[in-house]
């Protein structure tokens, strides 16, 4: 049985991990689910599946860390309450998987997954109050799903006014129009064929956001090609003409998604990827500016750790033969919240005192280094339409560096560069 499940102490096939709603995605369309605190899970597709059982090792920095595959079952509960429920695998002896679901919910404890658009998780239910949802859920069809499609692509740019006094992480929960848009839609596509399939295989991989206590998230679509070598005309033809008509083809990035949290504010930010797709090349850098802008001022001190680990990433893809990318996002997270400035020489006893605003009061009187400020992450994500060499079964066999997302992120620096320097860093 697969280390993920150890920790459980329970019977293999008997119980199961019941999958929560991970309300940081803020792009792509692919359902993202945690697993536990530390750990999420996506649909197994064998292309991505294939590059991270095979990345090379100078590249492991700078992706999610890979923990295995799990088997995820459609079910309802005795209420008939839907459930993504995860077991492991059969004849998994755990390769390769380190998972450690000390903290998962097991299955036992029953949250209840509804359509429900702003409470995707929900606890008891009377009777009637689940009999009128029943009813509402079997009358509603697939094209409910596509109104609300609509809704958030009209939608593009939303704010949320978070009540500051309050856990402001358990609140995010509520809010994320992209990840309630697909978590919804994950559920209805498993349900209408649930008659025909109710075993999926799904990947187990790190959550790049649990060391956050409010995760800004910035998805950025990096490339100036996203269709794969194997994706029909019309799907080819679709997708050269998003790279078109957004700075994809000019600059070679283009904004995916955005989750910010404005301190200053109090608001939480999202942007989607229709509003993305129509910014010209000044406003995907208003766009960015955005992102590391706090509501009251730009959060100086995350540009320089940004640019060193955009270089860093750049050289190493400069270094991959045969590799592309198409499609593949880029992340970029910090923390939303402020943490206080302090004394270079403080002690520990020190820092757990200290409040931002005496760090604001003292200022000057010593040297001072914000908590946190380096702890910025740069990932590359989404893999389903990579291609390399080691693809044995791949048709095209491409040479050299993927030139298209090396210049996408090249312009992403100069960019980043142009923020800082104008901002007086």
């Amino acid at each position: 049985m697969s280390p993920a499940f150890r920790a459980m102490d329970v019977e293999p096939h008997a119980k199961g991990v019941l999958l929560e709603p991970f309300v940081h995605q803020v792009g792509g369309h692919s359902c993202v689910l945690r697993f536990n605190e530390t750990t999420l899970c996506k649909p197994l597709i064998p292309r991505e599946h294939q590059f991270y059982e095979t990345l090379p090792a100078e590249m492991r920095k700078f992706t999610p860390q890979y923990k295995g595959v799990v088997s995820v079952s459609f079910e309802e509960d005795e209420d008939r309450n839907l459930c993504l429920i995860a077991y492991p695998l059969k004849g998994d002896h755990g390769t390769g998987d380190i998972v450690d679901n000390s903290d998962c919910e097991p299955k036992s404890k029953l949250l209840r997954w509804t359509n429900k658009k702003h409470h995707v998780l929900e606890t008891e239910k009377s009777p009637k109050d689940w009999v009128r949802q029943h009813r509402k859920e079997e009358k509603m069809k697939s094209h409910k799903l596509e109104e609300e499609f609509e809704w958030l692509k009209k939608s593009e740019v939303v704010y949320y006014n978070i009540e500051k006094k309050g856990n402001i992480s358990s609140q995010l929960k509520h809010y994320n129009p992209w990840s309630i848009k697909c978590h919804q839609q994950q559920l209805q596509r498993m349900k209408e064929n649930a008659k025909h399939r109710n075993q999926y295989k799904f990947i187990l991989l790190e959550n790049l956001t649990s060391r956050y206590e409010v995760p800004c998230v910035l998805d950025l679509k990096m490339g100036t090609r996203q269709h794969g070598d194997d994706a029909s005309e019309e799907k080819a033809a679709n997708q050269i003409r998003k790279c078109q008509q957004s700075t994809s083809a000019v600059i070679g990035v283009r904004v995916c998604g955005m989750q910010v949290y404005q301190a200053g504010t109090g608001q939480l930010m999202f942007m989607n990827k229709y509003h993305g797709r129509k910014l010209s090349v000044q406003g995907f850098k208003e766009a960015l500016f955005q992102f590391f802008h706090n509501g009251r001022y730009l959060r100086r001190e995350l540009l320089s750790p940004v640019l060193k680990k955009l270089a860093e990433l750049k050289a190493v893809l400069e270094r991959q033969e045969s590799y592309r990318f198409y499609s593949s996002s880029l992340l970029i997270i910090y923390d939303g919240k402020e943490w206080p400035e302090v004394a270079l020489d403080s002690d520990a006893e020190d820092l757990e005192d200290l409040s931002e605003e005496s760090a604001d009061e003292s200022a000057g009187a010593y040297a001072y280094k914000p908590i946190g400020a380096s702890s910025v992450d740069v990932r590359m994500i989404d893999f389903a339409h990579t291609t390399c060499r080691l693809f044995g079964e791949d048709s095209v066999v491409h040479e050299g560096q993927d030139a298209g997302y090396i210049f996408g992120l090249q312009s992403l620096i100069d960019i980043v560069t142009e923020i800082s320097e104008e901002s007086g860093e």
